[in-house]
């Protein structure tokens, strides 16, 4: 799976937990909780969204603090 179909995915799912967020602003550099406004529970709720689109189980409780790290991992774990 290429990088920005990944970005590009991870997108329509902060789309769906945080509806009135402007994503134009939201970069790989954005910081989870900073500059997208993640708390534990969308974080959570992102969780389970990445899990259902891309496929895999998160191994434990992975620790996220940019969008780039999250598509570096989900980068790693599908094979789609």
């Amino acid at each position: 799976m290429q990088r920005e179909d990944i970005f590009n995915g991870l997108k329509e799912i902060l789309t769906l937990i945080k509806p009135s967020m402007d994503l134009s602003s939201v970069t790989e550099a954005s910081q989870l909780v900073r500059d997208v406004g993640l708390d534990s529970l969308t974080i959570l709720l992102l969780s389970l969204a990445v899990e259902n689109k891309f496929g895999f189980k998160f191994e434990g409780q992975p620790k996220f603090n940019t969008v780039g790290e999250v598509i570096d991992y989900i980068g790693s774990h599908t094979t789609k």
